[in-house]
């Protein structure tokens, strides 16, 4: 039989859960004397389990194109940029057009395959979780089901926004299993387990979270979670409630919760979220910039995050993030407030800097000027940058010291800066539960606007509709791959797409002015929806079915 991707034989190596497969056949035989056949027994065992589980979602972006880059160069605040001699593969998925590097067909490939990694884990955990000897001890039992079937539903939820019809896969299998044609089969999945998570994650107070379960799923993130998950359903479909499970009331009922309980709060100085934008303040200001005021990986605005670290390497320990280097400065001839360097992606439109409102701090801390900030770009830095505008993004982005050596490299010792780097993507930050609760009708929605208005801009706003908080999302989660789908799903309608018809901009590649043209048309045809990769299609004998418009 020929291997899908998604099929897979379970294995257990240390602490983590690896699922082997071959690229033809299932012969893949286990590696050490503990398979799922004789493991899950204890609870210990568990938890080893769910540590697997979460290191699968340091797998998803590991290869391929991660969604946080392809999110942000899909929305309408950047374009795909790279390198002057790169393929054009990444303005294939800029401008939605199948006929730029019609070679590349299996862009999503390694994402795919990982995601379907990371799905095995949490099923089989979950399958395999009545088997355990649990003792009295069952309020750890549902905690830690709770939280894989949160990882699951956050996994599948970023699959259906990406592909749409997908295998959905409850337990491991060896059948070649045909695509879900009516997405409402997976958000029923998504929200049974998100509503699961709610009940049965631990519900402590962020102040009062233990050291180890820092980093760990609980309710606040779950009700967050499926709060995002009703708006884009409801908004993308045109549905009044999600899947009959969750109404608009309940989903806001949800989000006051974490509101009132959580003991998640705002952080004073938007800058201090992002290492970068927190190291610019700080060598702008005359300090040091290992001095920065950056707040860390474990702050009171951070609802979830996916949590990275330095260390991996190339012979299996996939811990970093690999992604954030494609937002890196290509070449900069002088290191600048701590900017690392990397490939040159998402490059900003520069009307999105220009008409900023100056007196918003969010502007500077998410958008790398440089000929505002004096960053040394020579000509031949610009030469090697495709779509160059003169503006980068600045949320995610590799970091290095005064002597411009990287600090996941040359301080933290990783492998190299490509794979080293070690911020966290903030999935969930307060700011968008306070936001969604305003666009879902709190009666307190005008203070909630203002909690994140104010602390960026010196004004008060004062009043609130769905156009003042879209706008206003526009701009606090400006380059975090979040624009996008609120774009998708704003008015039930693909407007985005209408407003980006036969839009012609100038940018610069290899020093040369060209025009960049945009037809929204692109968009509409596919619904907004990413290729499926084509060897998945043909290692399926057919049954995967292309999405149109690709």
């Amino acid at each position: 039989m020929k291997n899908l991707i998604i099929i897979n034989t379970v294995i257990l190596f240390g602490a983590f859960l690896f699922y082997a497969c071959s690229e033809k056949f299932l012969d893949a035989e286990p590696i050490t004397v503990k398979t799922d056949i004789n493991y899950y027994t204890t609870p210990a065992e568990a938890q080893e389990a769910l540590v697997g589980c979460y290191d699968g979602m340091q797998l998803i972006w590991s290869d391929g194109v991660a969604l946080p880059i392809a999110a942000v160069m899909m929305a309408d605040l950047c374009y795909a940029g790279t390198g002057t001699n790169d393929p054009d593969d990444y303005r294939k998925i800029d401008e939605f057009d199948k006929l730029v590097a019609p070679g590349f067909q299996n862009l999503y490939e390694k994402n795919w395959e990982f995601y379907y990694k990371a799905l095995n884990r949490c099923n089989t955990l979950i399958l395999k979780i009545e088997q355990i000897e649990w003792g009295n001890d069952t309020s750890l039992k549902a905690e830690i089901e709770g939280e894989a079937r949160f990882l699951r539903a956050y996994l599948y939820f970023d699959m259906v926004r990406m592909w749409e019809r997908i295998p959905l896969l409850k337990e491991p299998t060896v059948e070649n299993v045909p695509q879900e044609e009516d997405p409402d089969k997976t958000y029923e999945l998504i929200t049974g387990d998100l509503l699961f998570a709610i009940d049965n994650c631990n519900s402590i107070p962020y102040g009062s979270i233990e050291a180890g379960k820092h980093g760990h799923a609980n309710r606040w993130a779950a009700e967050a979670l499926l709060a995002r998950v009703y708006l884009y359903y409801t908004g993308y479909y045109n549905k009044s409630d999600l899947v009959g499970l969750v109404t608009q009331q309940q989903a806001l009922d949800y989000l006051e919760d974490v509101i009132e309980k959580s003991g998640y709060e705002l952080l004073d100085n938007y800058a201090d979220l992002w290492p970068a934008a927190a190291t610019y303040e700080a060598a702008r200001d005359g300090k040091a910039i290992a001095n920065n005021t950056y707040a860390g990986e474990t702050n009171k605005e951070v609802v979830f995050a996916i949590k990275y670290t330095y260390t991996s390497d190339y012979d299996g320990n996939t811990d970093g993030n690999h992604w954030m280097v494609m937002n890196g400065l290509r070449k900069v001839s002088e290191p600048k407030y701590g900017y690392g360097k990397g490939w040159g992606a998402c490059t900003v439109i520069p009307e999105v800097y220009l008409n900023w409102d100056p007196a918003d701090d969010r502007c500077e801390a998410s958008i790398l000027a440089v000929v505002e900030e004096g960053v040394t770009f020579t000509e031949q830095n610009i030469k090697d940058v495709k779509e160059y505008t003169g503006y980068f993004t600045k949320k995610y982005i590799p970091t290095c010291d005064a002597n411009g050596d990287s600090w996941a490299e040359d301080i933290y010792g990783g492998a190299n800066f490509m794979v080293g780097q070690f911020q966290d993507y903030f999935s969930i930050r307060y700011a968008d539960v306070l936001l969604m609760a305003a666009e879902l009708g709190s009666p307190d929605a005008l203070l909630y606007l203002n909690m994140v208005h104010t602390r960026s801009c010196p004004d008060t706003l004062n009043s609130v509709d769905k156009d003042i908080i879209f706008e206003e999302r526009r701009l606090e989660f400006a380059f975090e791959g979040i624009r996008y789908y609120d774009l998708l799903r704003y008015d039930h309608t693909l407007q985005y797409a209408a407003d980006k018809v036969s839009i012609v901009d100038k940018v610069l590649t290899n020093n040369i002015e060209i025009d960049k043209k945009i037809d929204g048309q692109n968009l509409i045809n596919t619904r907004g929806l990413f290729q499926i990769p084509n060897n998945q299609i043909t290692l399926t004998n057919g049954v995967l079915k292309q999405n149109p418009g690709w």
